[in-house]
C-alpha cells in the first residue's frame, strides 16, 4: 500500500518559543484507519492543525521538518489549498455553524465543489450514513444533541469528498452508546468510500477497535507505535489508556492519579 501522508521530524512552536511538537514522525497508509492516542497536552490537536495548515491562527508554525501528502510538500500551504488537495478535518468540539440548518451546514462543506448534481448526491450519501440528519434537515443545528452535532460535523467534512479525513476527538462529550454507534459509522465510511482516516482520540478501547495501526504520543513525541492488536496487548497502553494492570485488574483512582507516566514509556 502507498503512504498517503508522511510527517518527517517536524517541530511546532507557538509564539516562537513554546515548543509543542519535538521531532514528530509518522506515516499513514492509504485506505487505512490510523489512530493517534495521547493524553491531554500530548500534542495531538497540534499535529492535526499542522497537517491542515491551521497553526497560524493560533500563532503557531512548523519550524522544522516537512509534511508530505501524496509525496507533495504541504507544510507551508494555506488551509483552503490543503482542502482542495483532498484533506478534511473534523474539529474537536464539533464547531458546526450553530445558527444554520443541517442542510446549510452540509452545503457549507461543499464549497470547493462547483457540480450541483454531485453536491446533491453527496448530501444524500451523508443522510444514508446518518439518517437522523435527514429527519432534522431543516432544523437549526445549534439545537441538536451533541451526538447529532458530531454526526453533522463528520457529514460536513465528507461533502468535500476527502481522500484523508482527520477526526479530532470524535467521542468527546458523547454517551458511551452514542460513541460506539459513531465509531461503527466511521468504520463503514472507511470501507465504503475508501477514505483514509486519521483518528485522534483518548478513548483507546474504541479507537483501537476500528483502527489497523496506531501511534501513542507523549510530550510532543511518538513514544510507541504498532498494529492495533499489538497496542491493545501492550502493558503500558493497558495501564495508561485502558485502566488495566495485573492480568486485567482495573487500577484504582489513586493508582491512576499518582502513576509516574513518563518514566515508564522511555524505559520499555
Amino acid at each position: 500500500m502507498k503512504t498517503i501522508l508522511q510527517i518527517n521530524n517536524i517541530e511546532v512552536r507557538y509564539s516562537d518559543f513554546i515548543l509543542v511538537l519535538k521531532g514528530l514522525s509518522l506515516g499513514i497508509l492509504e485506505g487505512r484507519i490510523v489512530a493517534l492516542l495521547g493524553s491531554n497536552g500530548a500534542g495531538k490537536s497540534t499535529t492535526i492543525r499542522a497537517i491542515t495548515g491551521l497553526l497560524k491562527p493560533a500563532n503557531g508554525r512548523v519550524t522544522r521538518g516537512e509534511i508530505l501528502f501524496k509525496n507533495r510538500n504541504i507544510t507551508s500551504m494555506k488551509p483552503d489549498q490543503i482542502v482542495r488537495m483532498g484533506i478534511a478535518q473534523v474539529f474537536e468540539g464539533r464547531r458546526i455553524f450553530d445558527e444554520l440548518t443541517v442542510d446549510e451546514n452540509l452545503l457549507a462543506g461543499a464549497y470547493t465543489s462547483e457540480n450541483r448534481k454531485r453536491v446533491d448526491q453527496d448530501i444524500q450519501q451523508c443522510y444514508a450514513y446518518f439518517p437522523v440528519l435527514k429527519q432534522r434537515s431543516k432544523s437549526i443545528a445549534g439545537y441538536m444533541s451533541g451526538g447529532e452535532q458530531q454526526m453533522l460535523a463528520i457529514g460536513r467534512a465528507l461533502m468535500s469528498r476527502p481522500e484523508l479525513l482527520l477526526l479530532d476527538e470524535p467521542s468527546l462529550g458523547l454517551a458511551p452508546l452514542i460513541a460506539r454507534e459513531l465509531f461503527a459509522i466511521i468504520r463503514r465510511i472507511n470501507g465504503d468510500m475508501k477514505s483514509t482516516i486519521f483518528l485522534v482520540e483518548q478513548n483507546a478501547n474504541l479507537t483501537l477497535g476500528i483502527a489497523s495501526y496506531g501511534y501513542v504520543m507523549e510530550n510532543g513525541r511518538v513514544v510507541l507505535d504498532g498494529t492495533a492488536k499489538e497496542l491493545l496487548e501492550n502493558r503500558n497502553v493497558q495501564e495508561f489508556y485502558l485502566g488495566l494492570r495485573d492480568k486485567g485488574r482495573r487500577k484504582s483512582f489513586r493508582e491512576v492519579k499518582h502513576y509516574k507516566r513518563n518514566k515508564r514509556w522511555f524505559s520499555s
